[in-house]
């Protein structure tokens, strides 16, 4: 028998979420946010679920380049742009729309012996600091890319920082205001907070990445629980082991957890190697038959422990959820300090993965 953690992929929660993003921002196209292998979820078995997007944004070549040898028409956009001049043929063979952040970018496309004009996103810093173009340089470059015959159609984009508060895209959309003055242009601002939260800010496109997947772009499931959106991945095990504790014995390594009273705890096949947060404290949820209860102890490599106290019915075997329909990814990336996006990026090779 295999070890019994497995993900669960449900393809439809996928597809739902993508039509309540369209409702959320109906005058909007709308590009999936794909990256970082569909944010853990498996690009090559989640794409095709997407299918209604108008296009699909991303980071890799390499994933560009198979959606379109499966078949994906629409527009692919890579959010950094190529990375070496020599990239650009690629993007004109399989005609790939690029971010333009840096200068060395603009120079390369000048240079470069195209078959046809490449559509580009200019990217303006709005103040993230990351990538783009300052404000005040936003013409300029304009004119420069407008003039090269290498160059299609260009959009504006840019990326907002803390879109997640009520008024966090206000000083951005100031910058982006001074950058656009006087130039009429197709734009694309909103992430996965504007989208939902700014419908000032939602534009020709808006790129939706974690709220695709069902969590919350602000870490707090509680911000988008009555907007429909269900989580797409569900990680689960059993339980393989079960321990009966006396009054002060200890749980794993380091023997962080100490019972104050005998405790029945039940140890899962789930832990670090697979994705599991190592530092996740006690108590951080988990349903066990359907009962939510907490982790005790430090998370091993393979197995973490929880506490049967709630549930003793449970046993060798017993259904766990560490984070899916009723455990929100949400809530265990809170007590775990960081954000459901890491928790499904660091989703394990080994862990195997079924679509539901």
């Amino acid at each position: 028998m295999s070890r019994p953690v497995q993900a669960s992929i449900d393809l439809q929660a996928l597809r739902q979420n993508l039509n309540i993003i369209r409702r959320a921002a109906p005058q909007s196209r709308v590009w999936s946010v794909v990256k970082a292998n569909a944010y853990g979820h498996g690009l090559e078995r989640s794409w095709s679920a997407l299918n209604s997007t108008d296009g699909f944004a991303l980071l890799n070549l390499e994933e560009a380049i198979m959606l379109r040898e499966r078949g994906w028409k629409g527009p692919i956009l890579l959010l950094e742009g190529f990375f070496h001049a020599d990239e650009l043929a690629l993007f004109d063979k399989y005609r790939l729309t690029t971010s333009i952040h840096s200068n060395w970018q603009i120079k390369a496309i000048q240079n470069a012996r195209l078959n046809a004009p490449l559509d580009v996103y200019v990217k303006v810093n709005s103040g993230m600091n990351r990538l783009g173009f300052a404000p005040d340089r936003i013409h300029t470059v304009w004119q420069q890319l407008r003039a090269l015959p290498g160059v299609g159609e260009m959009t504006l984009m840019s990326h907002f920082a803390v879109a997640e508060r009520p008024d966090g895209i206000v000083d951005a959309m100031k910058r982006v205001a001074q950058a656009t003055e006087g130039l009429e242009c197709a734009r694309s601002l909103s992430n996965s907070a504007a989208t939902m939260w700014h419908p000032e800010a939602h534009y020709d496109w808006v790129r939706p990445g974690i709220v695709l997947y069902g969590a919350s772009p602000s870490g707090q499931w509680q911000d988008i629980a009555n907007s429909g959106l269900k989580p797409v991945m569900t990680l689960s095990s059993e339980i393989i082991a079960v321990q009966n504790l006396k009054p002060g014995e200890g749980v794993g390594y380091g023997q962080r957890y100490r019972s104050t009273q005998e405790q029945r705890i039940g140890i899962v096949a789930c832990g670090y190697a697979d994705g599991y947060p190592r530092h996740a404290p006690d108590g951080t949820p988990v349903l066990v038959d359907g009962v939510r209860t907490g982790i005790v102890g430090t998370v091993s490599m393979d197995m973490l422990a929880v506490d049967l106290t709630p549930c003793p019915q449970a046993g060798i075997g017993t259904s766990v959820e560490l984070w899916g329909k009723e455990i929100k990814i949400d809530d265990v990336a809170s007590a775990c300090g960081t954000v459901g996006y890491e928790l499904m990026c660091a989703l394990a090779p080994r862990v195997p993965v079924v679509t539901v």
